[in-house]
């Protein structure tokens, strides 16, 4: 008997979250080094934040809201008390971490004293979120959705994912030049 190969439906986004993971190590040791006063290159965090707004959310984080978690509760998976209700949690958790990373950065380049504390703790925050949240989809989410998605809901996922992606031309080579370029420039800084 021969088995079909089913269409992989996750792995875009996976790979999408490698290009996340390495912009979170950027922000990481950037806001260190920004605590021991040895770095004050704000527009890094200017882009650091336009990165996650940009291609975290809007580019990725909508690929999985709009398209992958519709498919799971259009196939059965419920909505509420949910592996989906978690992940949407905790996107809005990232979200709230990145505004207060967003104030806390004008309020620097405004001059307020006091405000590099502010912008690493919730830098730090919105790393450790992503991380976990990165490693519950990996390991628990994406394979789940593997599992229990039927061949015939596969075609209109990735055709979801192309129009999310149409709305955003460019938008994956823009950060993944961006985080090429930021890891060529502050990775030896260490």
């Amino acid at each position: 008997m021969k088995t079909a190969i089913k269409t992989n439906i996750t792995q875009v986004l996976v790979e999408e979250h490698q290009l996340i993971l390495r912009m979170l190590a950027l922000l990481e040791g950037n806001v260190l080094r920004a605590e021991r006063a040895d770095f004050r290159d704000w527009d890094f965090f200017a882009a650091g934040i336009d990165f996650i707004r940009n291609f975290a959310d809007q580019f990725h984080h909508a690929k999985e809201e709009d398209v992958l978690f519709t498919a799971l509760v259009r196939n059965g998976m419920p909505e509420k008390r949910s592996p989906i209700e978690a992940m949407h949690i905790e996107h809005e958790q990232g979200r709230a971490h990145v505004r207060a990373m967003e104030t806390a950065l004008a309020d620097i380049q405004a001059g307020e004293t006091g405000q590099i504390s502010t912008l690493a703790r919730h830098a730090r925050g919105y790393t450790e979120l992503l991380r976990q949240h990165i490693e519950k989809e990996d390991t628990i989410l994406y394979p789940l959705a593997e599992r229990v998605l039927p061949e015939s809901a596969r075609p209109d996922i990735i055709r979801g994912y192309a129009q999310s992606e149409a709305k955003a031309p460019q938008v994956e080579h823009k950060y993944r030049s961006l985080v090429e370029n930021f890891e060529h420039r502050y990775t030896d800084a260490a």
